[in-house]
């Protein structure tokens, strides 16, 4: 009895210390996961944040260096982007933190090429719009940017909306329209240039869903923007001569003139790759819905801080047509995501359907 009775002790404290190590290796576990996901959540938040921040300070450096400098050469501009992408995307590859994919074909080089071209105009052409109106305005024309993919996306793919959706986008070509004469900075050329860049924005997503639709020759989009900025450096160039021809030389002189204007220069083409490195990142951390989302509060807030900043005036009239734009691209984006879901819900009952019979 009494061996048996040791037995009985000595399994039940062996039990007991089993129990509470099972409990406190639960514990640990539950904490890892917990900072694990703590640290994920800052990473994110990390992410957005510079994100905004390098995408409403590189427009701001746009504007500041093409408005109040004396350096009105947009296409100039442009080249100094494009070749800090082209030169920025090669170092990171080569340092395998974000290696470029090889291209598999000419055909693929073909496609890459015809994206960098819209790629490219899309760039200049806002830019120059910068030359003649405030960044608020042009983030208020820049919200259209889903009408025009809904237009040419029906137009190239027979891609159709449920109506809900396309009424949605009714208050955000109306809230332009209205923004439009309320703006007293107001100039034709200048609007006409950043809806231009607008429609090419839209060309470019439209015809990359079709260049790139065969999933063997789907670039990251890190990859696709280092091919695309060499291209864009070897278009630009020849472009920068024929067009502006002096401007290599003005910014020579503005380099004598003021040695920060070289360091404005480099510092603006750092942020316009910073903006497309942390919009890549933030896709990657989020989703793509996500990325829609804060891009449309991503504008709200470049036009806020460029008023602040450069203290342009908006009148009532323009205050509202403002609004109501962004509201629309909201409701816009909360309709496609809804159509968008029903899709996949009837697809997948579809499937299920199919295997039954």
């Amino acid at each position: 009895n009494y061996d048996d009775k040791r037995k009985g002790w000595k399994g039940f404290i062996i039990a007991r210390g089993l129990s509470i190590s099972g409990a406190r290796c639960a514990r640990e576990r539950t904490l890892r996961r917990e900072a694990m996901s703590s640290s994920s959540t800052a990473t994110t938040i990390s992410v957005i944040i510079i994100w905004y921040a390098t995408n409403i300070l590189v427009l701001l450096g746009n504007k500041f260096l093409l408005s109040n400098t004396g350096f009105r050469q947009p296409v100039f501009l442009t080249l100094c982007h494009m070749t800090a992408c082209m030169f920025l995307g090669i170092i990171i590859s080569a340092s395998g933190w974000i290696p470029v994919k090889p291209l598999k074909s000419r055909m693929q080089l073909v496609k890459v090429s015809i994206l960098a071209v819209i790629f490219c105009s899309t760039i200049v052409l806002g830019n120059a719009s910068l030359k003649y109106l405030h960044v608020s305005f042009t983030q208020a024309i820049g919200a259209t940017t889903p009408f025009f993919t809904a237009l040419l996306a029906y137009f190239f793919q027979g891609a159709r909306e449920n109506m809900t959706t396309y009424m949605a986008l009714v208050p955000v070509v109306v809230g332009v329209i209205i923004a439009s004469g309320g703006e007293p900075n107001f100039h034709v050329l200048g609007f006409t240039l950043a809806m231009l860049a607008v429609a090419g924005r839209a060309l470019k997503s439209v015809v990359q869903s079709i260049l790139m639709s065969d999933p063997t020759e789907k670039l990251d989009p890190m990859s696709l923007l280092t091919y695309m900025s060499t291209v864009c450096v070897a278009l630009l160039l020849p472009l920068t001569l024929l067009l502006e021809p002096t401007a290599f030389n003005l910014a020579h002189d503005k380099f004598m003139e003021n040695p920060n204007f070289a360091w404005w220069m480099i510092v603006n083409a750092m942020f316009a790759y910073l903006t497309n490195l942390f919009n890549f990142l933030v896709t990657k951390y989020t989703s793509a819905l996500t990325l829609q989302v804060l891009g449309n509060a991503k504008g709200v807030v470049a036009a806020v801080v460029s008023v602040l900043v450069f203290a342009n005036p908006v009148t009532l009239q323009g205050g509202l047509g403002y609004a109501l734009t962004f509201m629309g691209v909201c409701v816009y984006s909360e309709a496609k995501r809804r159509f968008n879901l029903k899709r996949e819900v009837h697809h997948e009952a579809s499937k299920e359907g199919w295997r039954a019979h």
